[in-house]
């Protein structure tokens, strides 16, 4: 059986070593754990190791050495009062009293000599009383730790605040910025339709909405894996390939700023199980990130192979370089660096979180080194790598371009900006167009037309474009119709009430040329 805490056992001081170890010897018999000091420096000692009562005799308060006994409760913490039980005779001496009261100690005087079991229960009830004072002393230090515990809750709450206005003034920043270009392309675009000048403009304006376009995905993305909205389509994937998919979507904001750019991976094909999109956006971030850190005529280098079990991609660049003390916070959502100069390279403050929170998802991870400000940055990502599959698959060819036979399209959708424009796109095409802006209207002008593609956003009046899709495939005239959604929202989760509803594809607004393409492309399959 083990011993007890110190805390809760006896300090025996009598006279003589026969005395002493008796008291020890029945005490201990009760069940009361004692210790036999040998004098009053070894209580005083012991006093601090922890005491649960004291036990002594009148006569050691008449010795020189009770200084020691007085300093040692003393040193006691404030809720501590160490009960001291004094065996004195009947007539007790005025001295014992006096330092008694010196004692600061909760003192129970017992008339000797004493029976043991008057002894036993006196005891016993001097732990219980010191027991209290351990519950308030463990109360004491949980309202502590509870107070401590609110201080640093309240000073994260203020981080997030901070950080969180912060966010909504950045986000507010870049949002204006390419609003301002492309409102003054429309002004272009009216007074001087034709001009060299509005074709610059509509190309300025293709890449100011494409940057939109980016930093709401990228929200988008933040919010659906911290979700738990975003599932991987992991495949055996050969490292190179992403490298390569990563740097060409880069490779515009990496030679804009004049860049070199490095990339060494190793001749030896690494594979991976990874999400083929999802990765490439990590590194393609990560470069990004190297880009827009690193003065104009920098250097970017790219390095890839394997350590150990692990594939490993590291991007190292000589740019700004992050403080050593801000390394732990980079990944945090809408962390941003200090001062003037991230607000001059702009961004959101979520691509690294959202680094992170994709290779946790492939259990991988990513780690940021830096010597500190103006020494660059390393980024360095690492998952396991995987063996070579048996058979070697020929990527899938794309879907051919569109069709010059012309498709009866119904565009549909409650924003009629957004529906006359991509209606406007489709008629120069060649094809025929008709629109609608409600859920029922959507269906009285299938009816009528008979489209072979309809283009159909979900937000819709009346009825949602779900109910439109059911309606559709329930009614033998329009069931053949392909039905493509059309709809800001782009979760998986979306995507899933998409299909159910019976939409043959899903897209995601804005949408791009090359998608508008494949739909027609699939549209020409079905109706030859």
């Amino acid at each position: 059986m083990s011993d007890p805490p110190a805390e809760h056992r006896v300090l025996v001081l009598l006279p003589n070593a026969t005395d002493a170890a008796r008291t020890v010897a029945f005490l201990g018999e009760v069940g009361i754990a004692c210790t036999a000091c040998a004098d009053m420096a070894d209580l005083a000692g012991a006093i601090s190791d922890g005491v649960g009562a004291v036990l002594m005799t009148e006569e050691s308060l008449l010795r020189d050495t009770v200084g020691q006994l007085r300093e040692a409760l003393g040193a006691q913490p404030a809720w501590s009062a160490v009960p001291l039980i004094v065996l004195a005779r009947e007539t007790t001496d005025q001295r014992v009293d006096t330092a008694l009261v010196d004692l600061l100690a909760d003192v129970t005087l017992v008339e000797r000599p004493v029976r043991q079991r008057t002894l036993i229960s006196v005891v016993r009830s001097a732990l219980k009383a010191r027991r209290h004072q351990y519950d308030i002393r463990d109360a004491l230090v949980e309202r502590k730790r509870a107070a401590e515990e609110l201080a640093r809750q309240a000073s994260q709450l203020r981080e997030a605040d901070r950080r969180k206005d912060e966010f909504l003034a950045t986000l507010a920043h870049e949002l204006r910025n390419p609003l301002a270009p492309i409102r003054t392309g429309l002004d272009v675009l009216k007074r001087m339709p034709d001009s060299a000048a509005a074709h610059r403009a509509r190309e300025m304006m293709d890449r100011q909405v494409g940057q939109m376009v980016r930093l709401i995905d990228d929200l988008m993305d933040v919010s659906r894996i911290t979700l738990g909205k975003v599932t991987l389509k992991k495949e055996r994937l050969m490292l190179r390939t992403v490298i390569e998919a990563a740097v060409e979507t880069s490779r515009p904001v990496i030679d804009a700023n004049q860049h070199t750019l490095v990339v060494n991976v190793s001749e030896a094909a690494i594979w991976v199980d990874a999400d083929r999109t999802r990765l490439a956006q990590v590194v393609a971030n990560l470069l990004n990130n190297a880009a827009k850190y690193t003065p104009p005529g920098g250097r970017i280098e790219v390095a890839a192979g394997r350590e150990g079990d692990a594939a490993f991609v590291r991007i190292k660049d000589n740019g700004v370089g992050i403080a050593r003390e801000d390394i732990s916070e980079a990944f945090e959502l809408f962390s941003q660096l200090s001062g003037p100069l991230e607000r001059h390279h702009g961004g959101l403050g979520i691509g690294l979180a959202l680094v992170q929170k994709l290779m946790h998802m492939h259990d991988g991870a990513v780690t940021a080194e830096s010597e500190g400000a103006g020494r660059g940055s390393t980024f360095t990502i690492r998952l396991r790598a995987a063996a070579a599959p048996f058979t070697a698959h020929p990527a899938g060819q794309a879907a051919g371009g569109p069709t010059s036979e012309p498709r009866r399209i119904l565009v549909v959708d409650d924003n009629v900006d957004a529906a006359e424009s991509l209606s406007m796109l489709l008629e120069a095409l060649g094809h025929d167009i008709r629109m609608a802006h409600t859920g029922p209207a959507a269906l009285e002008a299938a009816l009528d037309f008979g489209p072979d593609l309809v283009l159909l956003d979900i937000g819709l009046p009346g009825w949602s474009g779900y109910e439109v899709a059911r309606r559709f495939r329930a009614d033998d005239k329009l069931a053949s119709a392909m039905l493509v959604a059309v709809t800001g929202w782009g979760s998986e989760e979306d995507q899933r009430r998409a299909s159910e509803a019976g939409f043959d594809v899903h897209l995601t607004k804005p949408i791009e040329m090359s998608a508008i393409e494949r739909v027609l492309a699939r549209a020409a399959a079905r109706h030859p």
